[in-house]
């Protein structure tokens, strides 16, 4: 904490970079790349919530027609493309370019004109991919993908391989700058928890990405060159989509989780006045995650016809990294037993964060048994688990990341009042979605459905009602972010006493 005051002090002494639009333009300073990237995927976080609220809406109540069956494609497709490739992923890489050279003692990342590329990289794949509002899901199966007709999907899918290339640069660019510029007296075995956990994730992009950026191509190709990779006709198959989309999709998932493990392992000591539990423990279940990451994708894949001897290692692998996920768990309980806690929001949202991760994973590990995905594939349960881990667990570490390190990225304090305010109202929002969501599929209702049968009717307008609440906290915390950067008290020396 005391490196982390001395280097912000330092920061302040230089001009603010969005002081002018050539100083935007042409910033090649980790921390500035950093507040544009966080900024970059907020305002896209802003997007994509617009489209969820338009999705709950319609489904509000039965018969709807709030939107055309086919605008109801495009928003969910771009919508959960949005929340994954351009909010979730780029907010925490945004961080990891704030804090990563801070946190190792280096002036800057090793490659910084490779790190402005790969952010302006970032609003180009966004630009692409809402300007073709593509209606094939945001898993793009084929062949449903390869006869979308119009350009949608073609835009969809050059967006995505813009966003492969911006994160496979970033990620080499923290791999090296963690490898080559450490500080002296920063070590593999006493650097930053949130310093590891962004090295585990490069790997992760590093091995995972240049999958789907080839299956991304060889799309492209069936839908524009006359190729045959998707499609049995031509001696393709639609099953090889799946397993390379599932090879990157479930390290994704990792992808977006594992650098909010460590913002969460750096935000709980500094709020319960104690060092962290078990640092070991924390820095080797990450690398665990990580690995087993990569031994689990087919459970996506279970009713698609895989012969029983094929599931049982995916089964096995996908409980099995569960293990690892608890081990955290209990460091972060570790750290708070006993500690001085401080309940400021961003210590609100970091045990929101632990509590949400905890049935979001426990949701997953249903999931893994063969007969129960059989009965939960393709139904709201599995929607209600992906937003528990992506709206719900990541997304709360965010927004404890953005209380916590707003005093440092602006000099001012944030209104507790309102963060109080906003948390609380937030998630509301959050549990009760996230519950009505998870009865929906354990009552058997498909996702993806435009309009449903009676019977579904009161679960899906609380959820509704709660997409609402959560918008409100949404617009909240912006407002008292952007007020308290203009206005709020100026903050000297340590923000958490």
């Amino acid at each position: 904490m005391v490196l982390m005051q001395l280097l912000v002090a330092e920061e302040k002494e230089k001009p603010a970079f969005y002081s002018s639009l050539k100083g935007i333009l042409t910033t090649t300073h980790h921390t500035d790349i950093g507040i544009l990237y966080i900024a970059t995927a907020f305002f896209f976080f802003l997007l994509g919530g617009v489209a969820a609220l338009l999705i709950r809406t319609q489904l509000a109540e039965p018969g709807n027609a709030v939107v055309t069956p086919e605008v109801y494609d495009s928003l969910f497709t771009t919508h959960g493309t949005t929340m994954i490739f351009l909010w979730v992923i780029p907010c925490l890489i945004g961080f990891g370019n704030y804090l990563v050279p801070k946190l190792i003692g280096a002036k800057d990342m090793y490659f910084p004109r490779l790190n402005a590329l790969s952010y302006w990289l970032l609003p180009v794949g966004g630009a692409l991919i809402w300007s073709g509002l593509p209606d094939a899901g945001w898993t793009g199966y084929a062949p449903l993908s390869i006869y979308s007709p119009g350009y949608g999907i073609d835009l969809w899918l050059l967006g995505l391989m813009v966003l492969g290339i911006s994160s496979l640069l970033g990620a080499v660019n923290f791999v090296v700058t963690i490898y080559k510029l450490r500080g002296p007296g920063v070590l593999l075995r006493n650097m930053s928890v949130f310093v590891w956990m962004m090295l585990v994730t490069s790997f992760l992009i590093i091995g995972a990405t240049p999958v789907l950026t080839a299956a991304l191509l060889m799309l492209f190709m069936d839908r524009n060159l006359g190729t045959g990779f998707f499609l049995p006709k031509l001696g393709g198959d639609p099953l090889l989509w799946q397993h390379m989309f599932w090879f990157f999709g479930h390290p994704e998932v990792y992808i977006m989780i594992i650098p909010a493990f460590g913002l969460i392992s750096e935000i709980i000591p500094v709020m319960s006045h104690k060092q962290i539990f078990g640092y070991g423990m924390i820095v080797g279940s990450g690398i665990m995650i990580g690995v087993f990451g990569f031994g689990v994708w087919a459970h996506h894949m279970f009713t698609s016809g895989l012969s029983d001897i094929a599931k049982l290692p995916f089964m096995a692998m996908t409980m099995a990294i569960a293990v690892p996920s608890g081990v955290k768990v209990f460091n972060w309980i570790g750290t708070m037993i006993g500690g001085r806690i401080s309940l400021k929001v961003p210590m609100k949202y970091a045990i929101a964060f632990i509590s949400t991760f905890f049935f979001a994973g426990a949701t997953g590990i249903f999931q893994a048994a063969i007969p129960v995905d059989y009965l939960f594939h393709d139904t709201y349960w599995v929607v209600g688990h992906l937003h528990l881990m992506l709206l719900g667990a990541s997304t709360q570490a965010i927004f404890a990341a953005l209380y916590f390190y707003f005093p440092y990225m602006t000099g001012r304090m944030y209104n507790e009042k309102w963060g109080n305010i906003q948390f609380v109202i937030t998630e509301v929002g959050l549990y009760m979605l996230f519950a009505m969501m998870l009865l929906l599929g354990l009552e058997g209702m498909p996702r993806r459905w435009y309009t449903y049968p009676l019977q579904y009717a009161t679960p899906n307008l609380l959820a509704s009602v709660s997409g609402f609440l959560i918008g409100i906290g949404v617009i909240i915390l912006v407002m008292n972010l952007v007020f308290s950067w203009l206005r709020g008290p100026k903050v000297t020396g340590n923000p958490w006493p």
